[in-house]
């Protein structure tokens, strides 16, 4: 039982991290695979990407039907990790992953609502390196953990508007990570509280079109957050588990920049999203077929952020996935699908254009490789 139990709870993390980014809430992508930590191995290895391809639409725009394609672009997650422990009380393990983004991509009907300085697509990414340390003792039937680390996490953000692009980039911000967790291995238990702290943004870059290149500075926050997991054999081969965040959405009011000149295009800007926290919960039950063979299934519940300004709603999605023995490692395949319900923005709540959007889908895969010994 133990063996099975154990390779199912692998399994599981996987599914899970598979399912909260197929629509974690807000801008939310990946989350670093700071879980290698607890795989039984002096050194661990594991490398993933996530495909997900949001389908949100508008419904309609200025109060007319819209026939606008799809806004939201699909996207790619990489992530990342490499553990090792150097004693038997104490591993380290360096990750990657890409911790925030988005990417839309406007039709004429929307882009006409918005005015001269309609977008044409708008969206930023970001990268996060990050290492992260544990300190493992003996408590009871288990062991416990105290977690810590940091990163460094770029921003880069582009808008194409029919007047000309806005760049803003900021290299690098550092962040920190902690938590505490006890296991007992034997029934597959791990509880586990994390917190990842806010990022405040300090960018530069420059608004150009032909002609002109205005140096350009933006300001703005990304949201610290606190998680909680839980999960725990059952029975001979199965397992349950669960998780809540909270995400420190409000702190993101707005993105401030500033367009340097004296021409029509400069001056203090703000794009609006006025988003309150968001919360997100799963729940699922995982079941080992044989030594080889785990599978998975999970509900997730996000808490829309949006208060008008944008359309942010409520996301529910169901996910599921396996792990399979290949080779000298472990193969683990997931995928997703969320209803994301339908909302509505205004301009009265500092949106650019009214618009409604009825209820839509999105769809996520994804797929990682463990190596260790």
């Amino acid at each position: 039982m133990r063996q099975n139990i154990t390779k199912l709870s692998a399994a599981v993390l996987m599914v899970s991290a598979i399912t909260g980014a197929a629509h974690a809430g807000g801008f939310s992508r990946g989350t670093a695979d700071t879980d290698i930590i607890y795989e039984d191995s002096t050194f661990a290895v594991r490398g993933g990407v996530l495909y997900v391809n949001p389908q949100k639409t508008f419904a309609t725009v200025g109060g007319a039907a819209a026939h606008d394609s799809a806004y939201s672009d699909s996207y790619v997650v990489p992530s990342f990790a490499m553990k090792y422990r150097l004693s038997e009380n104490f591993s380290c393990a360096a990750t990657y992953t890409q911790p925030f983004g988005a990417a839309s991509t406007y039709g004429v009907d929307a882009q006409t609502a918005e005015g001269i300085n309609g977008a044409k697509s708008a969206g930023f990414d970001s990268n996060e390196f990050g290492a992260t340390c544990a300190l493992n003792y003996d408590v009871g039937k288990g062991q416990a953990y105290l977690l810590g680390g940091i990163y460094v996490e770029d921003f880069d953000y582009t808008e194409v508007t029919k007047l000309g692009k806005l760049n803003l980039k900021d290299q690098s911000t550092i962040g920190y990570r902690m938590g505490a967790a006890y296991t007992i291995p034997e029934y597959a238990l791990r509880a586990q509280l994390m917190y990842r702290s806010q990022i405040d943004i300090d960018a530069t870059g420059a608004f150009t079109r032909p002609g002109l290149n205005l140096p350009s500075t933006g300001v703005g926050s990304l949201p610290q957050s606190i998680e909680l997991n839980v999960q725990s054999g059952v029975a001979p081969g199965w397992l349950v588990y669960g998780s809540v965040k909270w995400t420190d959405w409000s702190v993101l009011q707005t993105l401030d920049y500033n367009i340097s000149g004296a021409t029509p295009f400069s001056g203090d800007k703000h794009k609006y999203y006025n988003w309150k926290d968001g919360w997100t919960i799963q729940a699922g039950v995982g079941h080992a077929f044989s030594d080889d063979v785990s599978g998975t299934i999970n509900l997730t519940w996000d808490k829309g952020v949006g208060t008008g300004a944008d359309i942010m709603t409520d996301v529910w999605t169901l996910g599921t996935g396996g792990q399979f023995k290949v080779g000298p490692g472990t193969l683990k395949v997931g995928g997703a699908v969320s209803y994301i319900t339908a909302g509505s923005k205004w301009t009265a709540q500092k949106a650019t254009y009214n618009a409604t959007s009825d209820g839509n889908w999105s769809y996520a895969v994804g797929a990682s490789y463990l190596v260790k010994f």
